[in-house]
C-alpha cells in the first residue's frame, strides 16, 4: 500500500485550475504497488502491472485469407487467364503436406497453412471451375494477395501490451490470440466510501422529518467499482468529530483511499475537517468548476482521502475531474481522456470569468444534426437533472456567456462513468 506525504496536496494558490490538480495528482500519488496473477477470462478492466512481449507470431504459420485455390504467383500467364491443375486440398487445422511447386493449384480453406512454393490465393468465386478439374484464373491478382504471412500480426518477441494499460475485450482478443492464458496485473485499489451528516438516512428506513436518503455514497460505490476498485461501504458518519476522527482512521489502515461527501466545508456542523486535523492533513482545493468548487484532498496516516461536497450534482462532476484520474492513477494507469463532441446549443447562458461551468444537458437531432438542450432546473442538488438529461456542455474559464445557435463542447455521460 502506497505511504503519501502529509503535503503530498499541497497547493499554494487561490482557485486552482482543473489541470493544475490532475497535475497534482498525476505527479505525486503512486499505483498501488501489489501485483497479482489473473487468468484470461478475468483479465477484463484489469490492469497491466508489466510489459507483455509476444510469446509467438501471430499468426504462427503462413495461411490463407480467404476459401480458394493458392497459387505460386511466378507461374501465372500475364495479361491472361492462367489455366492450373489442382493436386491437392488443405483445411485449417490440416497440415499442408508436400510441396506444390509452380504450375499447379491448391485447393485450400480460410486458416489453412500455405503449401510450401504457393504465395498467392485466388477467391473461389473468382476463378472458372473446367470440367476436367482444373482451374482458369483470371489475371490481374497480385503477389500475395489473399495470404496471411507468418508474424504478420505481431512478430514473436515484439511490444504486444504495455504496463499500464487497462484492458479491455480487444486486448483480451490479443492475449488469447498470442496463447497468454494469464497476465500479471496491479491489484485493485481498496476504497472506503462514507456519507456524512445527522440528517443522512439510509434508503429503506422510514423517511424523518428534516432528513434525506443518501444518494451519494451508493453513486460513488458504483462509479467506483466500474473504475475497477474494491469498495467498502462504511456507511454514515454521524456529526460527532471524535467518532468522525476514529472511524476515517481505522478506514486508512485497510484502503488505498478514503472517499466521503458532505461534511468538509467549514460551518459548525461540517466535522470531517476537524476529525482530519487529529490524524493527517487536510488541504482545501477551491476548484475553479461550478458545481463542485470546494474538494478536501488530504492524507491520513499516509493514506489519501478525498472528501467531495454535498450536493449529488457536484459529486459527479468532481468524481470526473477529482477522484476519477485519482482513482486511476492508483490502479496503475491514467484516466482515459473525454474528448468532447462539437454540438449546437439551443439555450442563452451567462456566467463569470476564470471558472470552468457544466450544464446539464440532453442532446437532440434537429435536421440530422445535434443539438443541446438545457435542464430547466440548475440546482446542485436536482438529482434527475443527471437522469433525465444525456451528458454536460463544458464552458471554458474565459467564456461569459452563450447565446442559441452558438456551438459548445459536449461531454457524453457515458464517457466519464
Amino acid at each position: 500500500m502506497a505511504q503519501l506525504s502529509d503535503d503530498t496536496f499541497a497547493f499554494g494558490g487561490d482557485l486552482m485550475r482543473i489541470e493544475e490538480g490532475l497535475a497534482l495528482v498525476a505527479d505525486r500519488v503512486p499505483a498501488v504497488g501489489e501485483s497479482e496473477v489473473v487468468r484470461l477470462t478475468g483479465a477484463d478492466g484489469r490492469v497491466l502491472a508489466v510489459d507483455l512481449a509476444a510469446p509467438v507470431d501471430l499468426p504462427a504459420f503462413d495461411n490463407s485469407a480467404v476459401d480458394g485455390y493458392a497459387v505460386a504467383h511466378a507461374a501465372l500467364v500475364p495479361g491472361g487467364e492462367t489455366v492450373l491443375p489442382v493436386v491437392g486440398r488443405i483445411a485449417a487445422g490440416h497440415g499442408a503436406g508436400h510441396a506444390a511447386g509452380q504450375g499447379v493449384a491448391v485447393r485450400i480453406f480460410t486458416g489453412a497453412p500455405m503449401p510450401a512454393g504457393c504465395d498467392t490465393v485466388f477467391m473461389q468465386e473468382d476463378v472458372r471451375l473446367l470440367d476436367d478439374g482444373r482451374v482458369g484464373l483470371p489475371p490481374g491478382l497480385k503477389p500475395g494477395a489473399n495470404a496471411r504471412p507468418k508474424g504478420e500480426d505481431i512478430a514473436r518477441g515484439a511490444p504486444a501490451l504495455p504496463a499500464g494499460r487497462r484492458l479491455d475485450p480487444r486486448d483480451v482478443a490479443l492475449l488469447g490470440a498470442l496463447g497468454v492464458a494469464e497476465v500479471t496485473v496491479h491489484r485493485r485499489p481498496r476504497v472506503a466510501v462514507f456519507s456524512t451528516g445527522d440528517e443522512i438516512l439510509e434508503p429503506g428506513v422510514a423517511l424523518a422529518p428534516a432528513s434525506l436518503y443518501d444518494s451519494n455514497r451508493f453513486s460513488l460505490m458504483a462509479m467506483l467499482r466500474r473504475a475497477g476498485c474494491e469498495v467498502t461501504d462504511l456507511g454514515i458518519l454521524k456529526d460527532e468529530v471524535g467518532e468522525t476522527a476514529e472511524r476515517i482512521r481505522a478506514a486508512a489502515r485497510g484502503h488505498d483511499l478514503v472517499v466521503t461527501s458532505g461534511g468538509v466545508s467549514t460551518g459548525e456542523e461540517d466535522h470531517v475537517r476537524a476529525a482530519l486535523a487529529r490524524h493527517g492533513s487536510l488541504v482545501f482545493w477551491r476548484l475553479a468548476i461550478k458545481p463542485g468548487r470546494p474538494v478536501a484532498m488530504g492524507v491520513i496516516e499516509g493514506t489519501p482521502f478525498v472528501g467531495l461536497p454535498g450536493n449529488p450534482v457536484a459529486v459527479f462532476v468532481t468524481w470526473a475531474h477529482v477522484l476519477r484520474p485519482l482513482v486511476m492513477k492508483l490502479a496503475g494507469t491514467a484516466a482515459a481522456p473525454v474528448v468532447p463532441q462539437r454540438v449546437t446549443a439551443d439555450f442563452a447562458y451567462k456566467k463569470k470569468v476564470g471558472r470552468r461551468e457544466y450544464v446539464r444537458v440532453s442532446l437532440e437531432l434537429r435536421d440530422g444534426r445535434p443539438v443541446a438542450v438545457k435542464y430547466p432546473v440548475d440546482g446542485a442538488g436536482v438529482v434527475t437533472s443527471l437522469t433525465r438529461t444525456d451528458g454536460l456542455v463544458e464552458l471554458p474559464e474565459a467564456c461569459t456567456g452563450l447565446a442559441p445557435g452558438e456551438e459548445v463542447a459536449f461531454l457524453d455521460y457515458r464517457l466519464i462513468l
